[in-house]
């Protein structure tokens, strides 16, 4: 009998989903920067282990909400605690319990299903502050298991990803066995344009830049021609997205259409637009657009 499950990935900003996700998928399925607040929406991995078949559910960052686009990233992230059959708590070791952390595990503890932690970045803290920490968490959410890893390094992941697929119930697959991710390749496109414009730029521009893909053409000697619109809220945002004579659009370009070529297996030519549009953060349809749903 196959066993099948979901895994919402849950946590503060910058604790390090996106790179858990990505090391337990054995590939890249979802962008990662040093920024946070860099999924914005519900991002579905795939990994199959021991006959079963873990659904990674990456989620936004939980945070204090203030713009529409920031109310649809944190009811996306919540949908996906509670579509799933297991919740895994990320935490930063080496920020610790701060007011974020705690009023997350406040949350998932009034909650059904079991809560996992995971406490992350081990590598980078005192070995002798860990445990207060497990105790302090443990104190507001009792968890069923806690998990002591550093994703980046892979250090501990080969049990955490035992212990998941032993916790997968019994049940048929909901992804053929070869599928990494049910994310569609025009999203992953401007995902990773995304990802090169938070990796590239600076000061106001990556959290006010969203990504389209406006045109996907298959060409027949097997590449794929990719247009992209980039839209920013304001004119200065553009400039900085531009550089100087073309040059920093040009590197975003480059360094996404390597990525790309690399995760599609197959060339990709990639255009790029920037479009100044004031309040793009608050429009219904572009939020729909970028693959999340109007929370109002």
């Amino acid at each position: 009998m196959t066993r099948c499950g979901l895994v919402a990935i849950v946590g503060a900003p910058n604790a390090g989903k996106s790179t858990l996700v990505n090391q337990l998928a054995g590939t890249k399925v979802t962008i990662v920067s040093p920024k946070p607040q860099t999924t914005r929406f519900r991002i579905r991995a795939v990994v199959m282990h021991q006959g079963a078949q873990i659904i990674l559910v990456d989620t936004p960052g939980i945070f204090a909400p203030r713009r529409r686009l920031d109310r649809a990233m944190v009811a996306a992230a919540w949908g996906g605690a509670q579509d799933a059959d297991l919740t895994l708590l990320v935490v930063d070791a080496r920020a610790g319990l701060t007011d974020a952390v705690r009023k997350i595990a406040e949350a998932l503890a009034k909650g059904r299903g079991p809560v996992w932690l995971a406490l992350n970045k081990i590598d980078l803290v005192p070995p002798p502050r860990l445990l207060p920490l497990t105790a302090e968490l443990n104190a507001i959410l009792p968890f069923a298991e806690t998990f002591m890893i550093s994703a980046e390094k892979g250090e501990g992941l080969d049990r955490l990803q035992d212990k998941l697929a032993e916790a997968m119930p019994q049940g048929p697959y909901l992804f053929p066995e070869d599928e990494l991710t049910d994310l569609p390749n025009r999203m992953l496109a401007a995902e990773i344009v995304r990802e090169q414009i938070l990796r590239q730029t600076h000061q106001e521009v990556p959290h006010h830049a969203s990504v389209e893909t406006e045109q996907w053409t298959e060409n027949e000697d097997g590449s794929v021609r990719v247009d992209c619109t980039i839209y920013v809220s304001r004119a200065t945002q553009k400039a900085i997205l531009i550089g100087d004579k073309g040059s920093r659009i040009r590197a975003i370009g480059q360094s996404a259409r390597i990525e790309l070529t690399k995760l599609l297996e197959r060339p990709v030519h990639l255009f790029l637009n920037v479009k100044e549009r004031e309040g793009w953060d608050e429009e219904r349809a572009r939020i729909r657009a970028i693959g999340l749903e109007d929370a109002g």
